[in-house]
C-alpha cells in the first residue's frame, strides 16, 4: 500500500523563509498548531503544489505558511474543533487563531470583560 504522507514545506510568513521540509500523516488546516524542532507554529495558509505526469495532474507537495506562536493554555472544543479561550464568553471569537477582540492575549479566567453568552444566541 502506498504511503499516505506527502512532502510538506513549512514556510515562516514573516520574514518569509523555509524553516523545514517534513512528511506529515495528517492534513493541517489553517488554525492548526504544528510542532517542528521544539517550536510551535500556527498554520495560517495551506497551498497545494501539483505536477503534470502521465497526462494528469497529481498532488506533489504541500506548502504550509506558518507563524511562531505559543501553545494556548485555554482551549475549548466546539463541534470537533479546538478554539482558543472560554466559549461561554460572549466576546469569544470561536476561532483557532484569535481569542477575542477585547482581550486577545488572555487569560479568560480573570478577564474583566467576561460576559456569559445568552443561551438563545449560543452557537454550539
Amino acid at each position: 500500500m502506498e504511503s499516505e504522507t506527502l512532502p510538506t514545506e513549512v514556510i515562516l510568513s514573516h520574514p518569509r523563509q523555509t524553516i523545514g521540509n517534513v512528511r506529515l500523516d495528517w492534513n493541517p488546516q489553517p488554525g492548526a498548531l504544528l510542532d517542528l524542532e521544539g517550536k510551535t507554529y500556527a498554520v495560517l495558509e495551506r497551498r497545494h503544489r501539483y505536477q503534470f505526469r502521465a497526462g494528469k495532474y497529481r498532488l506533489h507537495k504541500i506548502a504550509l505558511y506558518v507563524q511562531k506562536t505559543q501553545r494556548p493554555t485555554e482551549r475549548t472544543q466546539i463541534d470537533g474543533r479546538w478554539i482558543i479561550g472560554d466559549a461561554s464568553c460572549r466576546f469569544n471569537a470561536r476561532s483557532e487563531l484569535m481569542r477575542c477582540a477585547v482581550n486577545p492575549t488572555g487569560p479568560c479566567a480573570s478577564c474583566r470583560f467576561y460576559e456569559e453568552q445568552m443561551e438563545s444566541s449560543r452557537r454550539l
